[in-house]
Order: C-alpha cells, then sequence, then structure tokens
C-alpha cells in the first residue's frame, strides 16, 4: 500500500497496481488459460507505459471481449469498471488479438444500488450475444451505432492509440448532475488519490537514498 513493486520479474515497471496485477496474470495464465477480470477505466485509457501493456496482452492473449458495467458495482460510488475476457493461446503465440468485441452495459443504465439491486437478468443479453463458448468463438454479430454490442478490429483498436476504453452510445445519464455523488464524497476521494500519490512518491524518494 503506497510503496514501490518490489519484484523484478515484471517487463514493465509501474507503480499503478492494476496494470501490474493484468501483467501478473498474463504471466501466470497456462497455455489454452483464460480470465476474466474487473479493472477500472484507467487500466483501458492510461498512456505510456500503460498502452506498453495492452498491446503486450493483446499480443500474447486474444482479448476477446470487453463487458462495460454500469458505474459504481465494485469500486467506489462514481469509479467505472469493466470485465476484461481473454484467452492465452500458447507461451510463444503473438499477435494473439484480431478484433475486440465491447458489450457496453453501462449507457443509459440504471442507478444501481440498495433499490436497485444488480441481478443476473440484467446480464441476460449480455451472454447471449457472447455465446456459449467460453472463449468466444461463437459467432457474433455487430448491432452496429444503435445497439450495445460492437465489434473493433486489431488495426481500428491500434489507430486509437491503443486505447480500449471504447463507447458509441449517447449516456443520457452521464450530464445528470443529480446523479453525481456528494461534493463530500468527491472531495474524500480526491484526497484519497492525493494522499496515495504522496505515499508512492516518498517510497520512490527512500528507495533512491533521499529524505523526504
Amino acid at each position: 500500500g503506497g510503496g514501490g513493486p518490489t519484484r523484478d520479474d515484471l517487463t514493465y515497471q509501474t507503480s499503478n497496481k492494476q496494470l501490474a496485477f493484468v501483467q501478473h496474470i498474463v504471466r501466470h495464465l497456462k497455455d489454452d488459460g483464460r480470465a476474466a477480470v474487473v479493472l477500472p477505466d484507467n487500466v483501458l485509457f492510461e498512456a505510456g507505459v500503460g498502452a506498453e501493456i495492452r498491446r503486450d496482452l493483446m499480443d500474447k492473449c486474444r482479448l476477446h471481449t470487453i463487458l462495460r458495467l454500469p458505474t459504481g458495482i465494485f469500486y467506489a460510488q462514481g469509479v467505472k469498471t469493466n470485465v476484461l475476457f481473454f484467452h492465452k493461446i500458447g507461451q510463444a503465440a503473438t499477435g494473439s488479438t484480431d478484433e475486440v468485441w465491447v458489450y457496453d452495459m453501462r449507457a443509459n443504465a440504471p442507478k444501481f444500488g440498495k433499490r436497485t439491486p444488480l441481478t443476473r437478468a440484467h446480464f441476460a443479453e449480455f451472454e447471449t450475444v457472447f455465446g456459449e463458448d467460453c472463449n468466444g468463438f461463437n459467432p457474433r454479430t455487430d448491432q452496429g451505432e444503435a445497439g450495445r454490442w460492437r465489434r473493433f478490429s486489431r488495426e481500428e483498436v491500434r489507430t486509437r492509440g491503443d486505447s480500449l476504453d471504447i463507447s458509441w452510445l449517447k449516456d443520457d445519464n452521464a450530464e445528470d448532475a443529480a446523479d453525481l455523488p456528494e461534493p463530500a464524497v468527491l472531495a474524500r476521494e480526491a484526497m484519497d488519490e492525493l494522499n496515495g500519490a504522496l505515499e508512492e512518491l516518498e517510497a520512490i524518494l527512500a528507495e533512491l537514498g533521499e529524505v523526504a
């Protein structure tokens, strides 16, 4: 917590714990192994080392599906998350991803919570379009710009700077100020982020032999 990574077997050094976790999973998946991982949006769009880690993921694994989850399901209120589904074809495989399918369950979704719980029924359409094959090899049909289910070629992802934060539906809820957290909640989250960044900087200074 707050410190730099203590392991030296990760190809891309980063203080972002989610990006380090992605590398850990890719390294330890066995041939023909598969994973479905819940990750915050920043993993999908962070530049620099983040883009390198995404390229490495798509090279070594077949990243076939991204599920954009409604806001506030797994993380703190207001944090947006996704499920990445990928399949490791083999240790020596390269260029494993040729297309990525994205299902947008976030746009215009209800505000889930105690009054509106997220249930299995909300995933029914996603399960249908995903198909029965756990590695996503079923035939799939792009629903177009008006649908929630779209296909993006590896080349299209590359032209986006290898950002996987892909959306196309207009979210009417995104501009509703009533859906925003209370100012005190936003302030506390900002303070937590700043304190975490300060702790990481102090850890780096300590490693360099400097006194904070």
